[in-house]
């Protein structure tokens, strides 16, 4: 599907926590599953995504990063209460391919549990079935306690002001993290005395410095969703089969082509999806020409029930369609009925305004 000699584009923990977000959608599934280059797709059909991370802000994290982990990872020890670096196992995690590195991160995991001792495993490769596909994660860290119990460690280079950071990255990253964490119960259930905590820690540069300094963040919320949501979705392979026959999203073909292959698949736009999808402005320019309500957000969608589009909403507002006992079509006919007494009164409450007081 990705055309002949094009590299999958691997999926990460950010790409799966979107998904989930939004498990109704088949084209995001189907393309991230397929590994295909949404970026390419989407600037190839005339809706490219104005948005990513930049070049700068990729350097300043892994600056960041690599401050956090320097010296065997003493800084990042010290925010987790251990003082004294030496007394912590730092095992080897390469192997050859992504199923070396697996298997590989298991391994150290299962020893460091039974050693009874704490251990840092820095970019531990975690694996994670999506829709019948395998997916590669690899958090920053992942902390073993002596105790038995492994925690994910997220290092963010957003700053933490006076011990908060801005909630809506607070949120993207414990979702992220939230992946992690439930691909890290399924090494956790093979491995005696193991236990994931349902809790993450969030590293940040503190108020606008350079030094690290950590919060504990609670994702047992987001772990819950991700999880329900990633069970419902659809099987890759089943989206395919119901594609038409020779269905290729390869960039090099026309553009009329790429189209009649992405609306060949099944979305769900939301105007959420702008925010995480580098297709969401083609689907939204869509939604938009169909009139569709899905533009007007999951909240309104679901409140006007059977309305699909703005002009059966319009023409039920009017009294022109719709059953008068269903209650969405009540409420959009008292509605308009409010707004038409509203602009009614209007002419009289300005000529009242404007008239001159006669003293």
């Amino acid at each position: 599907m990705r055309g002949p000699g094009t590299p999958p584009r691997p999926l990460d923990a950010r790409a799966l926590a979107a998904l989930a977000a939004n498990p109704g959608c088949s084209r995001r599934a189907l393309l991230d599953g397929a590994g295909v280059d949404k970026s390419a797709l989407a600037a190839k059909l005339g809706s490219p995504a104005p948005f990513g991370q930049s070049q700068f802000a990729i350097v300043r994290g892994n600056s960041f990063e690599a401050k956090v982990k320097a010296d065997g990872g003493r800084e990042l020890l010290r925010l987790i209460g251990v003082e004294e670096p030496g007394t912590v196992s730092v095992p080897d995690l390469a192997a050859a391919g992504p199923e070396g590195r697996v298997a590989r991160t298991a391994l150290a995991l299962r020893e460091a549990t039974g050693a009874g001792g704490w251990a840092l495993l820095d970019h531990p490769l975690l694996a994670l079935e999506v829709a019948g596909s395998p997916v590669y994660l690899e958090p920053d860290a992942v902390v073993v306690r002596p105790d038995g119990g492994w925690t994910v460690v997220e290092i963010k280079s957003f700053p933490m002001v006076d011990g908060a950071a801005d909630a809506s990255k607070v949120g993207a990253a414990a979702r992220q993290a939230a992946v992690y964490v439930l691909a890290l119960e399924r090494v956790a259930a093979r491995t005696e005395g193991a236990r994931v905590a349902r809790s993450v820690l969030l590293v940040c540069p503190k108020d606008f410095s350079n030094v690290p300094t950590a919060s504990v963040v609670d994702v047992r919320k987001q772990l819950s969703v991700t999880r329900r949501q990633l069970d419902r979705l659809t099987r890759i392979d089943e989206i395919a089969d119901a594609l038409p026959k020779g269905t290729s999203f390869d960039v090099e073909r026309s553009a009329q082509e790429l189209t009649a292959a992405v609306e060949s698949v099944p979305h769900q736009y939301a105007p959420e999806c702008l925010a995480a999808c580098e297709l969401a402005f083609h689907c939204r320019s869509r939604a938009r020409e169909a009139g569709a309500v899905e533009t007007l957000g999951r909240s309104v969608r679901g409140e006007l029930g059977g309305l699909t589009t703005v002009g059966a909403v319009l023409a039920a507002s009017r009294g022109e369609e719709g059953d008068p006992a269903d209650p969405a079509v009540a409420a959009l006919r008292r509605a308009r009925a409010l707004r038409e007494e509203a602009l009614a009164s209007a002419p009289a409450r300005t000529a009242l305004e404007h008239t001159e007081c006669p003293c």
